[in-house]
């Protein structure tokens, strides 16, 4: 009887676990297959299918246009990733303190995370603006200017999306570092303190080390999330001027529905996924190696 009960196969735990499992098939699972499914066709999504191998991604490893925009996501990714580091852990450790305001400014410091991409975009296009926007007039206002500038036409577009994008996503690194900075021990400080460590000392041989897995795990997070994002470049300068601001999500759309290459469009999505993935996989490693 004891050798039967053992040989049963129960399936109570598995029918528990089933929604989860059938949630994840539908959202994310099939998603990836349908995306690797088309590319590999040449297909118009409606009566035109032909297998055409690897042909989509070999083309656009052979595209210049498509070498550029990794090279300018690259860029973008780095630069404003470098940029919610070093705001977010310096607004941490100004917020890291027990004194009267704190808690107000805390909630302030974070509402541009809160904000959707599309109101942070218009938001940032009604004040750049060439002809009406309010950065022109402080300007010319204050006799730096003396006329207005089309600044999202110009090569400093580059500039302002980053600085833009830094400004909107610094939060997360600031929250992040935050929760890091009040989990560890006080008694550490005060050991720190009684042996003479200077404040820099303590952050880099204590603080530092103490809530490096939470950065490293903020960091590669905010590196994935701004690799592929899209929806402030589109709206801002649609990856202009020129190709200055086309990084690969905005090649990607373009490929899909102003060209009509859905193919092509879904092995740049698949190449993404891979970098993505070794982005996080070489991140992990270096970040959590020891030194």
């Amino acid at each position: 009887m004891g050798t039967n009960k053992r040989n049963r196969f129960d399936v109570s735990p598995y029918l528990f676990i089933s929604p989860v499992f059938i949630l994840l098939a539908l959202l994310v699972v099939y998603p990836i297959a349908y995306a690797f499914y088309l590319s590999v066709m040449d297909t118009n999504l409606t009566t035109k299918w032909e297998f055409v191998g690897l042909s989509n991604y070999i083309s656009l490893l052979k595209d210049g246009s498509m070498i550029n925009s990794l090279k300018v996501t690259f860029l973008f990714t780095i630069v404003v990733v470098l940029g919610h580091l070093a705001v977010g852990t310096i607004l941490a450790l100004a917020m890291n303190k027990k004194k009267p305001g704190v808690t107000v400014l805390r909630t302030i410091l974070i509402i541009p995370w809160l904000l959707p991409d599309v109101v942070v975009a218009l938001l940032y296009k009604w004040i750049f603006n060439a002809n009406y926007g309010v950065f022109n007039t402080i300007l010319i206002r204050l006799g730096i200017l003396q006329k207005n500038q089309a600044w999202l036409s110009t090569g400093s577009a580059f500039v302002i999306l980053a600085i833009v994008c830094i400004w909107k996503g610094y939060a997360l690194i600031m929250v992040n570092v935050m929760a890091g900075l009040q989990s560890v021990p006080e008694d550490i400080y005060e050991a720190a303190k009684l042996d003479g460590a200077k404040p820099v000392q303590t952050f880099f041989k204590i603080t530092l080390p103490m809530i490096r897995p939470v950065i490293s795990t903020a960091v590669i997070l905010d590196t994935v999330w701004w690799f592929k994002h899209y929806t402030i470049i589109k709206l801002l300068t649609d990856g202009g001027p020129g190709s200055s601001t086309s990084t690969v999500s905005i090649s990607i759309y373009k490929e899909a529905f102003t060209f009509h290459n859905y193919g092509t469009a879904a092995a740049g999505a698949g190449i993404v996924f891979v970098i993505c993935w070794l982005i996080s996989k070489v991140m992990r490693r270096v970040m959590d190696c020891d030194e």
